[in-house]
């Protein structure tokens, strides 16, 4: 039975699994490829290789941490209780800043591709279009992410195929030349993180699945590979179609590289595919994104009117159309490139958090090999600082607001 404040633990490993796919697999796929060839020309599958091994690193920290703290607000939970209040509060403040800002980048990317003009009022539309689905309840959520997920990798799986396929498909484009420098290679990683970032959710997703230490530890990693595995296809078959210089200016790379390959026709398989994974995306990021804010208000980081749980549908039912409204206007005025930049940077120091939380596990707690949470916060600073400068200066100055607040209220609370 669950409490009045409680959500319904109701998702199996296979649910997780697929929420995690849902916002990994979804526009970033479509978008990420082309500045960050613009960051690494050739040098782009290195910047792939270390955003993944980073993300690895992220991914292994947060299953341990969620198996022991097995509720709703990932990091924000892990940092609290391993490294006290104020670093909980700014994990939680940079996933909630980022992932805003992420999901205005995805809700952007469904109206450039639905309706390309009216980017934005498709965007609007989107929002509130599945912020009501959420709404209902978290199971129907992952059911229609499902579908979403089978569909992008159908869509993924045949674009792969006509580019490889194609005549106009050379290997030796995907091996790195010319001059490759090492921060353009990290830039490079920097904005790819944006795509692989979406296993947070699981973590994010603590309270609402079922035997969580077994689950979770189980469903991040198996959700990482699968990712991995078609990024990489992806890559090699635009980079071997297109060439660095081509994808580094191509706003639609994946339909630019089938349309390179002759097979033009698939081109509008390929918008329809990148919009359904943009709402798969949009999807699965509004549910983490509410959580934590769910998580925030029960602690009183923010209003306690959010910390409400619908007596029925047993979802944020507060949170979740607070949180849809602030997307909402966001993506009326938000720039997509931009966006990604400022939600890489937000979300990686929310790893780097969670790195630090899992170092101070014990070995009776499942700590992970140490030189795991050690590399991935030293990754997660070094790429956060290696992303376009205005991505790093605007991302720091939001941190640094959060900071101040927190410190604000502290102070007014002694007082």
């Amino acid at each position: 039975m669950t409490g009045p404040h409680e959500l319904a633990r109701r998702l199996g490993t296979g649910d997780a699994v697929v929420i995690g796919l849902g916002s990994m697999i979804g526009a970033g796929v479509f978008v990420a490829f082309g500045p960050a060839a613009a960051a690494a020309g050739s040098g782009l599958l290195p910047g792939l290789a270390v955003a993944a091994l980073v993300a690895y690193c992220n991914a292994t920290s947060s299953a341990r941490l969620a198996a022991r703290y097995p509720a709703s607000g990932g990091t924000y939970v892990y940092g609290r209780e391993r490294l006290g209040d104020f670093w909980g509060y700014l994990a939680g403040w940079g996933f909630v800043v980022g992932k805003t800002a992420s999901c205005a980048a995805m809700a952007l990317t469904v109206g450039a591709y639905v309706w390309p003009g009216r980017e934005h009022l498709v965007a609007v539309a989107a929002v509130a279009a599945l912020t009501a689905v959420n709404y209902v309840g978290v199971h129907k959520a992952a059911w229609l992410t499902r579908a979403i997920v089978a569909v992008v990798l159908a869509v993924l799986a045949v674009a792969v195929v006509a580019c490889l396929a194609s005549g106009r498909a050379d290997l030796s484009r995907v091996v790195p030349s010319g001059a490759i420098t090492v921060g353009g290679v990290l830039q490079a990683a920097g904005l790819l993180f944006f795509a692989f970032a979406g296993y947070a959710r699981i973590a994010t997703l603590g309270e609402e699945v079922r035997h969580p230490a077994r689950t979770i530890p189980r469903a991040i990693p198996l959700a990482l590979g699968i990712t991995l595995v078609v990024y990489a296809a992806v890559a090699v078959a635009v980079l071997a179609v297109l060439g660095p210089d081509r994808l580094a200016h191509s706003a639609a790379p994946i339909a630019d590289a089938v349309r390179a390959a002759g097979a033009a026709p698939l081109a509008s398989l390929v918008r329809a595919g990148a919009a359904t994974a943009a709402l798969g995306s949009l999807l699965a990021l509004v549910l983490g994104v509410s959580r934590t804010v769910l998580a925030m208000a029960r602690d009183g980081h923010l209003p306690r009117v959010l910390d409400a749980v619908h007596p029925r549908f047993r979802v944020p039912h507060r949170a979740e159309p607070a949180v849809g409204a602030v997307v909402a206007l966001v993506a009326a005025t938000a720039d997509v490139r931009g966006a990604i930049g400022f939600s890489s940077f937000g979300v990686l120091v929310y790893y780097a958090i969670a790195n630090a939380s899992a170092l101070t596990l014990s070995a009776e707690e499942g700590r992970p090999l140490r030189a795991v949470p050690l590399a991935g916060l030293a990754g997660c600073l070094l790429l956060a600082f290696s992303l376009p400068l205005s991505s790093t200066v605007a991302g720091s100055a939001v941190l640094a607001a959060g900071a101040l607040a927190w410190v604000l209220r502290r102070a007014a609370r002694r007082r």
